[in-house]
């Protein structure tokens, strides 16, 4: 386990610009506020998404391509530093009109119909993705 201690920074609440996406809202957000590590929520709704489950034996995402309204029934994420650059990295459950959910690591190209999010700033070094052979992915 790599474990750290931050203190609380600046606490955000606001409202997700409409045709915007919603993972570069956050990055935005955090680039203006100066801001390097976070943890935020979101709930709204989406006009389309991309979503990913990662395959672990290939080391791979599969995606999936939701391209019709959806409701963000939940939405986690965090902020942190990839390759010099801020990244926000978030797993939603998205629903469509008919209730059925579809869940995972939410891609690029994820379109904001209406949203709100709460963004938690975490003051302290900021953590740095760097690749991990072992699992293939960019960790902490």
């Amino acid at each position: 386990m790599k474990l750290a201690c931050f203190d609380p920074g600046r606490r955000f609440m606001g409202r997700l610009s409409h045709e915007c996406d919603l993972l570069e809202e956050f990055e935005q957000l955090c680039r203006k506020e100066g801001i390097r590590c976070a943890v935020f929520t979101a709930i709204g709704a989406l006009t389309r998404a991309t979503l990913g489950f990662y395959q672990q034996e290939q080391k791979r995402y599969h995606t999936i391509e939701l391209d019709f309204p959806l409701e963000i029934a939940s939405l986690s994420g965090n902020i942190s530093i990839k390759d010099g650059k801020i990244m926000a990295h978030a797993h939603a459950v998205l629903s469509d009109e008919n209730g059925r959910s579809w869940a995972g690591h939410l891609f690029p190209n994820s379109t904001i119909f209406a949203g709100e999010f709460f963004l938690q700033e975490l003051v302290g070094e900021a953590w740095e993705r760097r690749f991990d052979p072992q699992t293939g992915l960019y960790l902490w």
